[in-house]
Protein backbone atom coordinates (compact mmCIF):
# COMPACT_ATOMS: atom_id res chain seq x y z
CA UNK A 1 0.00 0.00 0.00
CA UNK A 2 2.82 2.00 0.67
CA UNK A 3 4.16 1.76 -2.92
CA UNK A 4 1.01 3.06 -4.09
CA UNK A 5 1.34 6.32 -6.24
CA UNK A 6 -2.40 8.53 -6.02
CA UNK A 7 -2.58 12.36 -6.88
CA UNK A 8 -5.32 14.20 -5.74
CA UNK A 9 -6.56 16.74 -8.42
CA UNK A 10 -8.78 19.57 -7.44
CA UNK A 11 -10.97 20.74 -9.95
CA UNK A 12 -10.89 24.90 -9.68
CA UNK A 13 -13.98 25.13 -11.77
CA UNK A 14 -16.29 23.23 -9.59
CA UNK A 15 -14.32 22.68 -6.48
CA UNK A 16 -14.43 18.79 -6.39
CA UNK A 17 -11.44 16.65 -6.02
CA UNK A 18 -10.99 13.58 -8.07
CA UNK A 19 -8.41 11.18 -6.82
CA UNK A 20 -6.10 8.64 -9.24
CA UNK A 21 -4.36 6.03 -8.59
CA UNK A 22 -1.01 5.74 -10.93
CA UNK A 23 0.32 2.85 -12.57
CA UNK A 24 3.66 2.48 -13.14
CA UNK A 25 5.56 4.60 -15.73
CA UNK A 26 1.92 5.95 -16.51
CA UNK A 27 2.62 9.70 -18.54
CA UNK A 28 1.39 12.81 -18.13
CA UNK A 29 -1.23 12.61 -21.28
CA UNK A 30 -2.84 9.15 -20.08
CA UNK A 31 -3.59 10.99 -17.32
CA UNK A 32 -5.01 13.96 -18.66
CA UNK A 33 -7.24 11.37 -20.93
CA UNK A 34 -8.66 10.27 -17.71
CA UNK A 35 -9.04 13.45 -16.24
CA UNK A 36 -11.21 14.56 -18.82
CA UNK A 37 -13.57 11.70 -18.80
CA UNK A 38 -14.11 12.55 -15.19
CA UNK A 39 -14.24 16.59 -15.04
CA UNK A 40 -15.09 16.95 -18.85
CA UNK A 41 -11.94 19.33 -19.47
CA UNK A 42 -10.28 18.68 -22.93
CA UNK A 43 -6.71 17.99 -22.48
CA UNK A 44 -6.05 20.44 -24.67
CA UNK A 45 -7.82 23.50 -22.53
CA UNK A 46 -6.36 21.58 -19.05
CA UNK A 47 -3.42 23.43 -17.41
CA UNK A 48 -2.51 21.61 -13.80
CA UNK A 49 -0.24 23.74 -11.63
CA UNK A 50 1.48 22.34 -8.42
CA UNK A 51 1.26 24.16 -5.35
CA UNK A 52 4.73 26.80 -6.54
CA UNK A 53 2.47 27.88 -9.16
CA UNK A 54 4.60 25.25 -11.74
CA UNK A 55 2.92 23.56 -14.46
CA UNK A 56 3.55 19.89 -15.20
CA UNK A 57 5.53 19.08 -17.74
CA UNK A 58 4.33 17.03 -20.17
CA UNK A 59 7.49 15.52 -21.42
CA UNK A 60 7.98 14.21 -18.01
CA UNK A 61 5.65 10.91 -16.38
CA UNK A 62 2.42 11.51 -14.35
CA UNK A 63 4.30 10.63 -11.22
CA UNK A 64 5.53 14.45 -10.77
CA UNK A 65 2.20 15.11 -9.39
CA UNK A 66 3.14 12.69 -6.04
CA UNK A 67 5.42 13.98 -3.97
CA UNK A 68 8.40 11.74 -2.44
CA UNK A 69 7.70 10.24 1.08
CA UNK A 70 4.95 9.34 3.09
CA UNK A 71 4.35 12.37 5.32
CA UNK A 72 1.84 14.49 3.60
CA UNK A 73 1.28 12.56 0.74
CA UNK A 74 -2.49 12.29 1.00
CA UNK A 75 -2.96 16.20 1.58
CA UNK A 76 -1.03 17.29 -1.57
CA UNK A 77 -2.90 18.88 -4.30
CA UNK A 78 -2.48 19.36 -8.14
CA UNK A 79 -5.17 22.13 -9.19
CA UNK A 80 -6.88 21.57 -12.35
CA UNK A 81 -7.76 25.14 -14.71
CA UNK A 82 -9.60 25.67 -17.58
CA UNK A 83 -7.47 27.49 -19.74
CA UNK A 84 -10.81 28.23 -22.07
CA UNK A 85 -12.50 30.29 -19.06
CA UNK A 86 -10.94 33.30 -17.42
CA UNK A 87 -14.24 34.08 -14.93
CA UNK A 88 -15.43 31.42 -12.67
CA UNK A 89 -18.86 31.38 -10.99
CA UNK A 90 -18.14 30.72 -7.61
CA UNK A 91 -19.21 30.22 -4.78
CA UNK A 92 -20.40 26.67 -5.11
CA UNK A 93 -22.65 24.72 -2.82
CA UNK A 94 -21.13 23.62 0.65
CA UNK A 95 -20.48 19.91 1.39
CA UNK A 96 -23.82 17.96 2.18
CA UNK A 97 -24.82 17.34 5.60
CA UNK A 98 -24.91 13.76 7.09
CA UNK A 99 -28.20 12.58 8.28
CA UNK A 100 -27.92 12.85 11.70
CA UNK A 101 -26.08 16.49 11.08
CA UNK A 102 -29.24 17.59 8.86
CA UNK A 103 -31.49 16.09 11.99
CA UNK A 104 -30.50 18.36 13.97
CA UNK A 105 -30.04 21.30 11.83
CA UNK A 106 -33.98 21.16 11.08
CA UNK A 107 -35.10 21.31 14.58
CA UNK A 108 -31.93 22.71 16.70
CA UNK A 109 -34.47 22.59 20.25
CA UNK A 110 -34.88 19.05 20.33
CA UNK A 111 -33.79 17.09 22.89
CA UNK A 112 -31.28 14.27 22.50
CA UNK A 113 -29.89 11.78 25.05
CA UNK A 114 -26.51 13.11 25.96
CA UNK A 115 -24.60 9.47 24.99
CA UNK A 116 -26.21 10.15 21.23
CA UNK A 117 -25.67 13.79 21.18
CA UNK A 118 -21.75 13.07 21.50
CA UNK A 119 -22.09 11.23 18.02
CA UNK A 120 -24.15 13.57 16.38
CA UNK A 121 -22.07 16.65 17.96
CA UNK A 122 -19.09 14.71 16.93
CA UNK A 123 -20.24 14.77 13.16
CA UNK A 124 -20.84 18.30 13.44
CA UNK A 125 -17.43 19.21 14.67
CA UNK A 126 -16.40 17.68 11.46
CA UNK A 127 -18.59 19.05 9.12
CA UNK A 128 -17.06 22.28 10.44
CA UNK A 129 -13.44 21.77 10.35
CA UNK A 130 -14.39 20.25 6.60
CA UNK A 131 -15.66 23.66 5.64
CA UNK A 132 -12.74 25.13 6.48
CA UNK A 133 -10.31 22.80 5.23
CA UNK A 134 -12.62 23.09 1.74
CA UNK A 135 -11.81 26.60 1.55
CA UNK A 136 -8.09 26.17 2.71
CA UNK A 137 -7.50 23.89 -0.75
CA UNK A 138 -9.43 26.75 -3.26
CA UNK A 139 -7.28 29.37 -1.23
CA UNK A 140 -4.21 26.85 -2.16
CA UNK A 141 -5.10 27.18 -5.74
CA UNK A 142 -5.79 30.42 -5.64
CA UNK A 143 -2.36 31.21 -4.64
CA UNK A 144 -1.37 28.63 -7.19
CA UNK A 145 -2.57 30.76 -9.72
CA UNK A 146 -0.99 33.96 -8.70
CA UNK A 147 2.43 32.02 -8.57
CA UNK A 148 2.05 31.06 -11.86
CA UNK A 149 0.83 34.55 -13.11
CA UNK A 150 4.25 35.80 -11.53
CA UNK A 151 6.00 33.59 -13.48
CA UNK A 152 4.27 34.48 -16.95
CA UNK A 153 5.01 38.08 -15.57
CA UNK A 154 8.58 37.55 -15.14
CA UNK A 155 8.80 36.24 -18.40
CA UNK A 156 6.84 38.91 -19.92
CA UNK A 157 9.52 41.33 -18.28
CA UNK A 158 11.98 39.45 -19.63
CA UNK A 159 10.50 39.67 -23.43
CA UNK A 160 10.03 43.69 -22.52
CA UNK A 161 13.04 43.93 -21.72
CA UNK A 162 14.58 42.82 -24.97
CA UNK A 163 12.46 44.33 -26.91
CA UNK A 164 12.92 47.93 -25.43
CA UNK A 165 16.87 47.43 -25.60
CA UNK A 166 16.49 46.17 -29.00
CA UNK A 167 14.02 49.34 -30.26
CA UNK A 168 16.83 51.85 -28.42
CA UNK A 169 19.67 50.01 -30.59
CA UNK A 170 17.88 50.18 -33.84
CA UNK A 171 16.95 53.81 -32.84
CA UNK A 172 20.58 54.74 -32.36
CA UNK A 173 21.81 52.68 -35.68
CA UNK A 174 19.06 54.45 -37.81
CA UNK A 175 20.28 58.48 -35.99
CA UNK A 176 23.81 57.06 -37.44
CA UNK A 177 22.73 56.11 -40.78
CA UNK A 178 20.90 59.31 -41.66
CA UNK A 179 23.58 61.47 -40.81
CA UNK A 180 26.21 59.65 -42.34
CA UNK A 181 24.28 59.73 -45.65
CA UNK A 182 23.33 62.96 -45.43
CA UNK A 183 26.99 63.87 -45.28
CA UNK A 184 27.86 61.16 -47.98
CA UNK A 185 25.34 63.23 -50.34
CA UNK A 186 26.66 66.44 -49.56
CA UNK A 187 30.44 65.18 -50.57
CA UNK A 188 29.07 63.47 -53.58
CA UNK A 189 27.17 66.84 -54.59
CA UNK A 190 29.91 68.67 -54.34
CA UNK A 191 32.67 66.37 -55.88
CA UNK A 192 30.43 65.76 -58.80
CA UNK A 193 31.83 68.43 -61.39
CA UNK A 194 35.40 67.41 -61.02
CA UNK A 195 35.55 63.75 -59.31
CA UNK A 196 33.41 60.79 -60.40
CA UNK A 197 29.69 60.74 -60.52
CA UNK A 198 26.89 57.93 -61.06
CA UNK A 199 23.13 58.29 -61.55
CA UNK A 200 22.21 54.78 -60.68
CA UNK A 201 24.53 55.25 -57.54
CA UNK A 202 23.31 58.39 -56.23
CA UNK A 203 19.77 57.04 -57.19
CA UNK A 204 20.54 53.85 -55.11
CA UNK A 205 21.66 56.11 -51.82
CA UNK A 206 18.80 58.07 -51.89
CA UNK A 207 16.45 55.18 -51.84
CA UNK A 208 18.29 53.60 -48.90
CA UNK A 209 17.29 57.03 -47.35
CA UNK A 210 13.64 56.28 -47.75
CA UNK A 211 13.98 52.31 -46.76
CA UNK A 212 15.88 53.65 -43.60
CA UNK A 213 12.83 56.00 -42.87
CA UNK A 214 10.31 53.06 -42.90
CA UNK A 215 12.43 50.87 -40.89
CA UNK A 216 11.58 53.48 -38.25
CA UNK A 217 8.48 52.43 -37.64
CA UNK A 218 9.94 49.05 -36.44
CA UNK A 219 11.01 50.91 -33.47
CA UNK A 220 7.71 52.45 -32.58
CA UNK A 221 6.93 49.87 -29.38
CA UNK A 222 4.79 52.84 -27.68
CA UNK A 223 1.46 50.93 -27.54
CA UNK A 224 2.99 47.78 -26.38
CA UNK A 225 4.38 49.52 -23.73
CA UNK A 226 1.03 50.93 -22.59
CA UNK A 227 -0.34 47.91 -22.41
CA UNK A 228 2.50 46.47 -20.48
CA UNK A 229 2.51 49.21 -17.70
CA UNK A 230 -0.90 49.16 -17.46
CA UNK A 231 -0.62 45.38 -16.20
CA UNK A 232 1.91 45.45 -14.35
CA UNK A 233 -0.06 47.83 -12.30
CA UNK A 234 -3.31 45.47 -12.46
CA UNK A 235 -0.83 43.11 -10.95
CA UNK A 236 0.71 45.04 -8.44
CA UNK A 237 -2.96 45.80 -7.45
CA UNK A 238 -4.51 42.55 -7.35
CA UNK A 239 -1.16 41.26 -4.79
CA UNK A 240 -1.87 44.17 -2.40
CA UNK A 241 -5.55 43.27 -2.59
CA UNK A 242 -7.08 42.12 0.95
CA UNK A 243 -8.70 39.06 -0.94
CA UNK A 244 -5.12 37.86 -1.71
CA UNK A 245 -4.48 37.27 1.58
CA UNK A 246 -6.22 34.17 3.92
CA UNK A 247 -9.82 35.36 4.59
CA UNK A 248 -10.45 31.99 7.22
CA UNK A 249 -10.00 33.78 10.69
CA UNK A 250 -13.73 33.61 10.93
CA UNK A 251 -13.72 30.06 10.29
CA UNK A 252 -11.04 29.05 12.38
CA UNK A 253 -12.55 30.95 15.40
CA UNK A 254 -15.75 29.00 14.51
CA UNK A 255 -13.92 25.38 14.38
CA UNK A 256 -12.62 26.29 17.68
CA UNK A 257 -15.86 27.16 19.40
CA UNK A 258 -17.57 24.05 18.23
CA UNK A 259 -14.34 21.85 19.36
CA UNK A 260 -14.74 23.46 22.42
CA UNK A 261 -18.75 22.72 22.75
CA UNK A 262 -17.82 19.41 22.14
CA UNK A 263 -15.46 19.53 24.58
CA UNK A 264 -18.24 21.01 27.38
CA UNK A 265 -20.62 18.21 26.07
CA UNK A 266 -17.77 15.41 26.36
CA UNK A 267 -17.33 15.81 30.04
CA UNK A 268 -20.86 15.86 31.28
CA UNK A 269 -21.67 12.20 32.77
CA UNK A 270 -23.56 9.51 30.53
CA UNK A 271 -26.92 9.75 32.57
CA UNK A 272 -30.11 9.89 31.60
CA UNK A 273 -29.70 13.51 30.74
CA UNK A 274 -31.28 14.94 27.53
CA UNK A 275 -29.93 18.42 25.67
CA UNK A 276 -30.51 20.40 22.52
CA UNK A 277 -28.52 21.60 19.52
CA UNK A 278 -28.82 24.95 19.49
CA UNK A 279 -25.45 26.19 20.01
CA UNK A 280 -23.68 23.92 17.89
CA UNK A 281 -26.39 24.91 15.04
CA UNK A 282 -25.69 28.35 15.39
CA UNK A 283 -22.24 27.61 15.02
CA UNK A 284 -22.85 25.35 11.65
CA UNK A 285 -25.01 27.73 9.67
CA UNK A 286 -22.85 30.51 10.83
CA UNK A 287 -19.56 28.76 9.34
CA UNK A 288 -22.00 28.27 6.12
CA UNK A 289 -22.51 31.64 5.92
CA UNK A 290 -18.69 32.78 6.43
CA UNK A 291 -17.72 30.29 3.68
CA UNK A 292 -20.09 31.80 1.19
CA UNK A 293 -18.76 34.96 1.68
CA UNK A 294 -15.31 33.94 1.49
CA UNK A 295 -15.71 31.56 -1.73
CA UNK A 296 -17.23 34.65 -3.21
CA UNK A 297 -14.30 37.12 -2.74
CA UNK A 298 -12.42 34.16 -3.38
CA UNK A 299 -13.40 33.13 -6.99
CA UNK A 300 -13.78 36.77 -7.74
CA UNK A 301 -9.96 37.46 -7.55
CA UNK A 302 -9.32 34.11 -9.16
CA UNK A 303 -10.91 35.81 -12.12
CA UNK A 304 -9.41 38.64 -12.14
CA UNK A 305 -6.03 36.73 -11.77
CA UNK A 306 -6.87 34.48 -14.76
CA UNK A 307 -8.28 37.37 -16.97
CA UNK A 308 -4.88 39.28 -16.04
CA UNK A 309 -3.06 36.13 -17.00
CA UNK A 310 -5.14 35.53 -19.91
CA UNK A 311 -4.24 39.00 -21.48
CA UNK A 312 -0.16 38.17 -20.81
CA UNK A 313 -0.90 35.33 -23.20
CA UNK A 314 -2.35 37.20 -25.95
CA UNK A 315 0.44 39.50 -25.67
CA UNK A 316 3.51 37.31 -25.63
CA UNK A 317 2.99 36.62 -29.67
CA UNK A 318 2.88 40.40 -30.10
CA UNK A 319 6.16 41.38 -28.62
CA UNK A 320 7.33 38.40 -30.60
CA UNK A 321 6.45 39.62 -33.82
CA UNK A 322 7.82 43.23 -32.21
CA UNK A 323 10.83 41.69 -31.58
CA UNK A 324 11.20 40.30 -35.10
CA UNK A 325 10.40 43.03 -36.96
CA UNK A 326 12.96 45.32 -34.86
CA UNK A 327 15.61 42.24 -35.92
CA UNK A 328 14.89 42.41 -39.41
CA UNK A 329 15.23 46.24 -39.67
CA UNK A 330 18.47 46.25 -38.00
CA UNK A 331 19.98 43.69 -40.38
CA UNK A 332 18.33 45.79 -42.98
CA UNK A 333 19.94 49.07 -41.68
CA UNK A 334 23.44 47.24 -41.73
CA UNK A 335 23.06 46.15 -45.00
CA UNK A 336 22.75 48.98 -46.48
CA UNK A 337 25.63 50.98 -44.68
CA UNK A 338 27.81 48.21 -45.20
CA UNK A 339 26.68 48.41 -49.05
CA UNK A 340 27.10 52.45 -48.90
CA UNK A 341 30.44 51.58 -47.76
CA UNK A 342 31.69 49.38 -50.05
CA UNK A 343 30.60 51.62 -52.96
CA UNK A 344 32.37 54.67 -51.22
CA UNK A 345 35.61 52.14 -51.10
CA UNK A 346 34.88 51.20 -54.63
CA UNK A 347 34.91 55.33 -55.80
CA UNK A 348 37.85 55.72 -53.70
CA UNK A 349 39.87 53.15 -55.39
CA UNK A 350 38.67 54.73 -59.10
CA UNK A 351 39.90 57.72 -58.31
CA UNK A 352 43.11 56.62 -57.10
CA UNK A 353 43.42 54.90 -59.98
CA UNK A 354 42.48 57.25 -62.49
CA UNK A 355 45.45 59.65 -60.40
CA UNK A 356 48.23 57.34 -60.66
CA UNK A 357 47.07 56.70 -64.28
CA UNK A 358 47.38 60.32 -65.35
CA UNK A 359 51.02 61.08 -63.18
CA UNK A 360 52.07 57.81 -64.91
CA UNK A 361 51.39 59.34 -68.56
CA UNK A 362 52.52 62.68 -67.35
CA UNK A 363 56.02 61.92 -66.45
CA UNK A 364 56.03 59.26 -69.81
CA UNK A 365 55.18 62.12 -72.19
CA UNK A 366 58.14 64.63 -70.56
CA UNK A 367 60.68 61.93 -70.87
CA UNK A 368 59.85 61.52 -74.59
CA UNK A 369 60.16 64.80 -74.80
CA UNK A 370 63.60 65.37 -73.63
CA UNK A 371 65.64 61.92 -73.89
CA UNK A 372 65.60 62.49 -78.21
CA UNK A 373 66.52 65.95 -77.78
CA UNK A 374 69.78 64.75 -75.35
CA UNK A 375 70.50 61.98 -77.34
CA UNK A 376 71.01 64.27 -80.53
CA UNK A 377 73.31 66.82 -78.49
CA UNK A 378 77.22 65.69 -78.30
CA UNK A 379 78.65 66.02 -75.09
CA UNK A 380 82.46 67.45 -74.74
CA UNK A 381 84.98 66.85 -71.81
CA UNK A 382 85.22 70.39 -71.14
CA UNK A 383 81.55 70.70 -71.03
CA UNK A 384 81.34 73.18 -74.07
CA UNK A 385 79.19 71.97 -77.48
CA UNK A 386 82.67 71.93 -79.71
CA UNK A 387 80.83 72.20 -83.62
CA UNK A 388 82.20 69.28 -85.63
CA UNK A 389 81.16 68.78 -89.29
CA UNK A 390 79.33 65.63 -88.56
CA UNK A 391 77.94 66.45 -85.68
CA UNK A 392 73.83 65.66 -87.50
CA UNK A 393 74.51 62.32 -87.57
CA UNK A 394 74.11 60.27 -85.39
CA UNK A 395 76.67 57.56 -84.19
CA UNK A 396 75.76 53.91 -83.84
CA UNK A 397 75.60 53.96 -79.60
CA UNK A 398 73.30 57.19 -79.96
CA UNK A 399 70.59 55.44 -82.54
CA UNK A 400 70.40 52.49 -80.54
CA UNK A 401 70.13 54.78 -77.59
CA UNK A 402 67.35 56.13 -79.21
CA UNK A 403 65.70 52.84 -80.34
CA UNK A 404 65.59 52.22 -76.96
CA UNK A 405 63.38 55.25 -75.98
CA UNK A 406 60.63 54.74 -78.57
CA UNK A 407 60.13 51.33 -77.52
CA UNK A 408 59.72 52.50 -74.11
CA UNK A 409 57.16 55.36 -74.87
CA UNK A 410 55.43 52.55 -76.97
CA UNK A 411 55.16 50.22 -74.04
CA UNK A 412 53.82 53.06 -71.80
CA UNK A 413 51.22 53.96 -74.49
CA UNK A 414 50.09 50.60 -74.01
CA UNK A 415 49.75 50.60 -70.57
CA UNK A 416 48.34 53.93 -70.49
CA UNK A 417 45.58 52.20 -72.82
CA UNK A 418 45.11 48.73 -70.89
CA UNK A 419 44.68 51.62 -67.51
CA UNK A 420 42.13 53.84 -69.18
CA UNK A 421 40.06 50.26 -70.42
CA UNK A 422 40.16 48.71 -66.59
CA UNK A 423 38.67 52.32 -65.47
CA UNK A 424 35.99 52.13 -68.22
CA UNK A 425 34.54 49.00 -66.93
CA UNK A 426 35.07 49.82 -63.18
CA UNK A 427 32.81 52.85 -63.75
CA UNK A 428 30.23 50.72 -66.17
CA UNK A 429 30.08 47.77 -63.66
CA UNK A 430 29.44 50.31 -60.23
CA UNK A 431 26.89 51.96 -62.63
CA UNK A 432 25.37 48.55 -62.95
CA UNK A 433 25.38 47.48 -59.31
Amino acid sequence: VLFLQIVHILNMTSAKIVSFLLHPEESLHSLQNRIEFETGISTGNQELLLETGICLDPRKPASQCVIDGVRGWDSYMVYLFDKSRTVYDGPFASRSLSDCVNYIVQDSKIQLPVPQLRKVWAEAVHYVIGLKEDYSRLFQGQRAAMLSLLRYNANLIKMKNNMVSASQQLKAKLEFFHQSIRLDLERYSDQMAYGISSEKMLKAWKEMEEKASHCAQAEDIGYLDEQIMALHTEIVELQKSPYARRQGEVMESLEQRAIDLYKQLKTRPPDHAYSDSTDMVKIIVQTVQSQDRVLKELFGHLSKLLGCKQKIIDLLPEIEVALNNIKEADNSVMQMQGKRQREIWHLLKIACTQSSSRSLVSSSLEGAASTPAAAWLPQSSSGNAAPHPLSSLAAPEERENFAEVIQDNVNYLELFRSILQEVRQEQSSMMVS
